[in-house]
C-alpha cells in the first residue's frame, strides 16, 4: 500500500453519545476514503508499469521486425551478388567453349591436307624437336619413335597405340597426340601406359615409364586434369608445340 492505513480502537457501548457515534461514522468513512485512495495509487501504478511493459514489448518486436528486415534485405543481395556471379561465370564459360570451337575451327582449315589424322598431327606438330624440349628437362632422350608404336598382346592382337615414343637407358616416355583433348582420353592414356608398362615388365624391361599428352585444342578443364593425372601437357603455339609444366608438378611414374 502506498499509505498505512492505522487502526483506531472502536469504542465501547459505555457512555456512548451522538457526537461520539457521528464521529466513529466520519472516522470510518475518512478510512474508507484513504483506503479507495491507497487502492486508486495502486492500480494507477500496476497501470503505469503494464503501459511501460508493453511499450517496452512494442519496441522490441519494432526492433526485431527491423532486424529480419535487414537480415532479409541482406540475404537478398547476396543472392542477387551470387546470381550475377553465377550469371558471369556462365557467360565466361560460354565463351571460352566458343573460343575452343572457333579454334578448332580454324585449325581444321589450317591443317587442310593433313585431314587432321592423329599421326599427321603428331609427325608436323609434336615430333619435331619434342625429344629436344624434353631433354632441356634432364632427360636424355637417345631415341623418337614417330609414326604409332604397336604394343602386340601374347595372343598376336594389338593391346595398345602409342603416337610418340622417347627413350634412354632408364626412361621411356608414351605421348599421347589428340587434335582436341577430351576428359576420357586422359584417362584412356592412363590405361594406354599401364598396358606398356606391363609389356615391359614382361621383357624384363625395368625401365620407368611416364606419360604426356599434347592437343592442338586443349581446354583449361583438361589441362588440370591431364596434370593432376601425373602427365606432361603440351599444346599447340603457333606452328610448333610448348610445354606447360606448374612449378609444384610430379610427374606420376608407371
Amino acid at each position: 500500500m502506498a499509505a498505512e492505513i492505522r487502526e483506531r480502537p472502536m469504542p465501547t457501548g459505555e457512555g456512548l453519545t451522538f457526537e461520539k457515534v457521528w464521529a466513529m461514522f466520519q472516522e470510518s468513512d475518512r478510512r474508507m476514503q484513504e483506503f479507495e485512495r491507497v487502492l486508486k495509487e495502486e492500480e494507477v501504478k500496476r497501470a503505469k508499469e503494464e503501459a511501460a511493459r508493453q511499450e517496452r514489448e512494442a519496441k522490441w518486436r519494432a526492433e526485431e521486425a527491423a532486424r529480419q528486415e535487414k537480415e532479409a534485405k541482406r540475404r537478398e543481395e547476396e543472392e542477387a551478388v551470387r546470381q550475377e556471379k553465377e550469371a558471369a561465370r556462365q557467360e565466361k564459360e560460354a565463351k571460352r567453349r566458343e573460343e575452343d570451337d572457333r579454334a578448332w575451327k580454324d585449325l581444321k582449315e589450317q591443317m587442310g591436307g593433313l585431314h587432321n589424322t592423329f599421326g599427321e598431327l603428331a609427325e608436323h606438330l609434336v615430333a619435331p624437336g619434342i625429344h629436344d624440349r624434353f631433354n632441356e628437362l634432364g632427360f636424355h632422350f637417345k631415341e623418337v619413335l614417330p609414326g604409332g608404336v604397336k604394343i602386340m598382346g601374347d595372343d598376336g592382337k594389338i593391346r595398345a597405340h602409342v603416337d610418340l615414343l622417347l627413350q634412354n637407358d632408364d626412361t621411356v616416355l608414351a605421348i599421347e597426340v589428340k587434335a582436341k583433348i577430351a576428359m576420357k582420353d586422359i584417362d584412356q592414356h592412363a590405361r594406354r601406359v599401364e598396358i606398356i608398362r606391363n609389356h615391359r615388365h614382361k621383357c624384363n624391361d625395368k625401365r620407368k615409364i611416364l606419360g604426356a599428352i599434347a592437343g592442338a585444342v586443349f581446354g583449361q578443364n583438361e589441362k588440370e586434369a591431364a596434370i593432376e593425372a601425373g602427365f606432361y601437357v603440351i599444346v599447340q603455339a603457333g606452328d610448333t608445340m610448348k610445354m606447360e609444366i606448374p612449378s609444384a608438378f610430379v610427374p606420376r611414374e608407371w
